[in-house]
């Protein structure tokens, strides 16, 4: 991880929190009105002055502070404690632990669904029947 070696990396910092969004260089660049090239630029550059910090910022969906405090450690750290395995926790306990079984669930529907198409077949059958009687008369 560069951002070890060199904390200060602006462009570095630049290009994982871009990663971390799920962003291409391409995305990035339309955002800014540049070329790809020109990010990929910017992503190697050490420094980078305050304006285009603060456009590429907004783009990326941060403030500018945000890219000059970002840690790779920091993220990692930020994950484990808000894992709901986690023994720390930074909030509220969430519980996302199904309190039903998923597949009793599915074998309820099935059940549902059969017993609508035994009634809609009675029905019709009823149906017939009733024009059955219509014609005979």
């Amino acid at each position: 991880m560069e951002t070890a070696t060199k904390p200060n990396h602006i462009g570095r910092k630049i290009s994982r929190i871009r990663e971390l969004r799920g962003m291409k260089q391409e995305t990035l660049a339309e955002g800014l009105g540049i070329s790809q090239q020109a990010v990929s630029k910017i992503e190697q550059s050490e420094t980078i002055e305050g304006d285009k910090l603060e456009q590429i910022a907004k783009v990326l969906g941060v403030t500018k502070e945000a890219i000059e405090n970002y840690s790779d450690e920091a993220v990692f750290n930020n994950i484990q404690n808000n894992y709901d395995g986690s023994v720390i926790h930074a909030g509220p306990t969430i519980n996302h632990h199904c309190t039903f079984n998923p597949l009793d669930k599915l074998l309820e529907a099935h059940e549902e669904n059969k017993k609508l198409y035994e009634r809609l077949l009675k029905s019709e059958k009823d149906k017939i029947e009733y024009l059955e009687k219509l014609l005979n008369k």
